[in-house]
Parts: structure tokens; sequence; C-alpha cells
């Protein structure tokens, strides 16, 4: 007899992401040459003077075991970013370091959520979340927003879906998909409601240096007084210094939460890498034109993409404030044959977008929007040309 799986890991779903980047590698390795537009993750090398940074850490022998919550220095350095950038007050106790973004917002649910608790999640939404939150015991709450409101929650929709079980709310701006950027006024108006019915929010802000031109980007923590008492800010080096495999990401929580998942981390992975701390405090401390660089050449790819899905008959897509996805809708596209297939929902579009032109993309019912499909422009813009040749001809099939 097979030795029995747990019930909510049997439920627990792959994330779509890495399934397709996944198949990607595959047909690239079968000799295909395949256009990936499937991974958040920046295509540019970390920069050199952060991996110098791991390498000076290496031969100082700075390898051992470091405090679960993170090298001193480290913590310090990320609350004097965030005071220099956005007028809040950490001190680095209230930092705890942890192992990705990802394993943060695990941190966060964990400590926060009990069996029954709910969890308000606006889709689209990255597609970890309700996941990470089902891991907790609780019950993510899907609130559908509207493409016409770039994805973007209204208080109305928020105060429609709290119950007495509503224990958090989950918010990511700029977003994994859709790139939609809340302005200032906006997140002001959900803080006043997280207020009033004394809600906290977990606010993904990983995506916060990759801000375009004629937007502006709002810590949550920062548009209220008091405010911060309910945040816990989610943020790491992944995204804004292509530092994604260094496995670096952070919260900043009221007191008593940081020495909570200061404490779950001791017993769950102890620190994060000892070297990647380091190399992250050279991140953060370190020369930044890095980040101004990537952000040009982000910049340039968004207005192409953008020019490109305008082209595209009955394609669309919602205004990209920050990060680097366009999220497709691909809607008017549906309930037809490619290729002699049928094709009636984003999964089988995006699966015979890779079969039949070898562009990889990730469908949008992974994140909660069935009728689109979320294209990465984190890659070259050669790239960009090829794969949105490719998906103009499968389109005009």
């Amino acid at each position: 007899m097979p030795i029995p799986i747990s019930r909510i890991v049997r439920a627990l779903q792959p994330s779509a992401t890495l399934a397709m980047a996944a198949k990607a590698r595959e047909l690239k390795a079968a000799g295909r040459t395949v256009f990936d537009l499937s991974l958040g993750e920046p295509d540019f090398n970390t920069p050199a003077h952060i991996c110098r940074a791991a390498a000076r850490a290496m031969d100082a022998g700075k390898t051992h075991y470091t405090p679960a919550g993170g090298i001193p220095e480290l913590r310090r350095a990320v609350a004097e970013q965030y005071k220099a950038r956005h007028g809040l007050e950490y001190s680095p106790a209230q930092v705890v370091v942890a192992n990705g973004a990802k394993h943060a917002l695990h941190n966060a649910f964990t400590v926060l959520l009990d069996p029954g608790d709910e969890v308000i999640i606006p889709a689209p939404y990255w597609v970890s979340y309700a996941a990470l939150v089902e891991l907790a015991g609780a019950v993510p709450v899907i609130v559908e927003t509207d493409e016409a409101d770039d994805f973007k929650l209204r208080p109305e929709q928020l105060i429609a879906a709290l119950t007495s079980r509503t224990k958090l709310l989950v918010l990511c701006s700029p977003s994994n998909p859709t790139g939609s950027l809340y302005s200032p006024d906006e997140l002001g108006r959900l803080a006043d409601v997280a207020i009033e019915r004394d809600l906290v929010v977990v606010a993904d802000e990983i995506y916060e240096r990759l801000v375009y031109p004629g937007h502006r980007f709002a810590s949550f923590a920062a548009l209220r007084p008091g405010l911060a008492e309910r945040t816990i800010l989610v943020n790491g080096v992944s995204k804004a210094y292509a530092m994604t495999g260094w496995r670096i990401g952070w919260t900043m929580s009221p007191p008593e939460v940081a020495k909570a998942m200061d404490n779950l981390q001791s017993q769950e992975t102890s620190n994060a890498s000892s070297v990647s701390q380091w190399a992250a405090v050279e991140a953060l401390n370190g020369p930044q034109d890095c980040v101004d660089q990537m952000l040009a050449a982000f910049t340039q790819r968004r207005e192409y993409v953008m020019k490109r899905i305008a082209k595209i008959p009955g394609v669309r897509a919602a205004e990209m404030g920050g990060a680097f996805y366009a999220f497709l809708n691909i809607s008017e596209h549906l309930g037809r044959k490619y290729g002699g297939v049928e094709v009636n929902d984003s999964a089988a579009w995006c699966l015979e977008l890779l079969a039949q032109k070898s562009v990889a993309t990730v469908m949008g019912s992974a994140f909660g929007a069935e009728g689109y499909a979320r294209a990465s422009f984190a890659t070259s813009m050669a790239n960009l040309e090829a794969a949105f040749d490719r998906i103009e001809e499968f389109v005009g099939r």
C-alpha cells in the first residue's frame, strides 16, 4: 500500500507559472526554439558588485548559521531603506529575513491565521496566495475585480466580501499578474476600510522599484497614521536586483508579529542563506544604478508590448503601471479551432500557442481570471518581437 499523503497537500496544485516554464524547457531540450514569456524573472544577471560581495563573504568565512530572522546588517539595511524611501520607521527587530518573498508570505499566513479564518484575495492574483492561505488552514475568499478598473479592488467590493470570519486582506501593487498599480488615493480608501473594520493587511510590495513613468508607488503602511500597526509588508531583492535564485525576501511588521515569525522560522528553516544575506546587504546599500538600468530596459519593452497588443484584433490588456507583465484579454479568441484543435479556455489556448507557435505564456485561470493569459516581458526585445509575431499569427489563423 502506498504511504498516504495528507489531505491538505493532496489538494495542493503545482504552480502554473513553474509548470509552463518546465514545459517550455522540455521543448527546448527536444530541440525546439521556444519564446518563453512565462516566468516572472528578470533576464538580467545579478549585478557584478553584488556577486563580488557574496564572494567576499565566502572568503571571510561568513558561511555559517545566522540568527533565524537574519543578520543584523541586513535587517538594518531593510529598515533604513524603507525609512529613506517611504518615511516608515521600523526597528531592525521588526524585519524578518526569509528564504524569498514566497517564504515570507508563508510565515505571515502561518502565524496570523487559524483554521476557518477567511482571507480576502482580489482576483486576478498571484498563483501562490490562495495555496499558501489553504496550507495555513484558512479559507481564501476570492473577489473578482473588473478590467475596466484596471483590476483594482474597490472599497465597496471589499466591504461586501467581509464576514465575521474575515481576518486578512492581501494586496499586491504593482500587481502580478496584471501590472496594475494602485494610486495613493485608491490604496488610501482601502486603508480606511481596513482601519474601520479592524482588518490586518498583507501588502506584497516586491515590485515597488519597477514602476513606470507617469505612475507613483505608495507603500501601504505609510498611507494613514497607525496603519503600520495592522500591516505586514512583504518585499525582497528578487525582482529589483535580478536575484531570484538567491532566495532573500523579508517582512516588516508589528513587533509581536515579527517575533512570532522569527520563532516559526527558527523551527522550520532556520536562517536564509548566509552568503545570500550578505549579497542582499550590498544590493540595498551599494550603487543603485543597476535598478535604474533594468527599469529603463523594462520601460522600453513595455512600450513595445503595448503597441503590439494594440495591433492584434480582439486582444487587449489593462494599463501596466509596474512590474513586467501584460495580462492579455483573449476571451474573443476562445471557442474556436486552432489547427483543428478546439480551444475553449485559457489553459487550452496557452498550451496550443506553445505547441503550435512555440510561445510560452501562462493561462489566466491560474490567476483566478478565465479568458486571459499572462505574458512576461522580462525577456529580450528579440524574443518579444518573435513571440508577438507568432501570437498575432496564431489568433489570425
